[in-house]
């Protein structure tokens, strides 16, 4: 997504490339200022605050927000014997990150103790494991996921085509109203108004999966088509247009537009990957409360 991840311009699978003379590095690894208030809330209490907080961006890698040691509570941090090598930036020591007694989280955060010097922003920087920590918030808003990458942009846009849905001989779905999504890093999607599809042939599937820039994702089979269909219930309000709407999966489903077939284009499949990937569904539903 966005700037690193899945077809992104410092992605190992980006979709474009850079004019210039000479090939560039296979791995370029890039950083900038949030510009963001960011905190980090573990065990009931504030364990770091910052308005200084600098976002990595590595190629396949959701983007990590390293915060200044200055601005991470007193005696929270606790190194371990516990080290790792990053291919690019060296020796990497990890932290404890420990509340109070019965709120200690084993190899919760991260510091680059060995930086090249085309490396040095990072220097005396410490990174939380995402899923270790309670929240993370910008100002008093969460963010579920992931750190939220600037560059990750989505645009809904109205059409007039004729998309077509069908599953062997019967036709699911016949809109000429239907909505394209356009996310960073991925093929358009379309999505039809439930008014026009035949929703006796869509059963729900006991699934969920969560998008840190839409919401909760839920599924549904069509006839022996498992997970042919799928739709946001209660999307993000960024991203409202597509409430009670239904995307179709081109290969699982016959789909057309304007009686052109639709096929998987390169960066519609989600890969699976990155430090802050596979987050519990349920973590989302009841998030805890961030206070002031």
């Amino acid at each position: 997504m966005g700037l690193s991840w899945q077809q992104g311009p410092l992605s190992t699978g980006a979709i474009g490339r850079f004019l210039v003379p000479e090939p560039l590095p296979k791995r370029l690894l890039y950083v900038e200022r949030l510009r963001r208030r960011m905190r980090v809330r573990f065990g009931g209490i504030w364990i770091a605050d910052s308005e200084n907080v600098l976002l990595f961006f590595e190629p396949g890698r959701y983007p990590v927000a390293y915060f200044p040691e200055t601005d991470i509570s007193p005696r929270v941090l606790e190194r371990t014997e516990h080290t790792t090598q990053h291919a690019d930036l060296g020796l990497t020591s990890w932290y404890s990150v420990r509340a109070d007694e019965q709120h200690v989280a084993p190899r919760g955060a991260w510091q680059h103790t060995s930086l090249p010097p085309h490396a040095s922003e990072l220097q005396a920087r410490v990174a939380f494991a995402w899923r270790a920590m309670d929240a993370f918030y910008e100002e008093d808003e969460r963010i579920v996921g992931h750190a939220a990458d600037p560059y990750h942009r989505i645009d809904i846009r109205r059409a007039s085509r004729n998309l077509v849905v069908r599953h062997g001989d019967r036709i699911i779905a016949d809109t000429k109203r239907p909505l394209v999504l356009y996310e960073s890093g991925f093929a358009p999607r379309w999505y039809v108004p439930r008014a026009d599809i035949d929703e006796s042939a869509l059963t729900p599937v006991k699934l969920q999966t969560f998008c840190p820039y839409k919401g909760l994702c839920s599924y549904y089979s069509i006839d022996e088509a498992r997970l042919a269909a799928w739709g946001y219930p209660d999307p993000y309000p960024e991203v409202r247009g597509i409430f009670n709407l239904v995307s179709f999966e081109p290969d699982i489903v016959s789909v057309h537009l304007d009686g052109t077939q639709l096929h998987l284009e390169p960066g519609q499949t989600v890969v699976a990957h990155g430090p802050d990937r596979n987050i519990d569904v349920s973590e989302v539903v009841h998030e805890p409360g961030g206070g002031g």
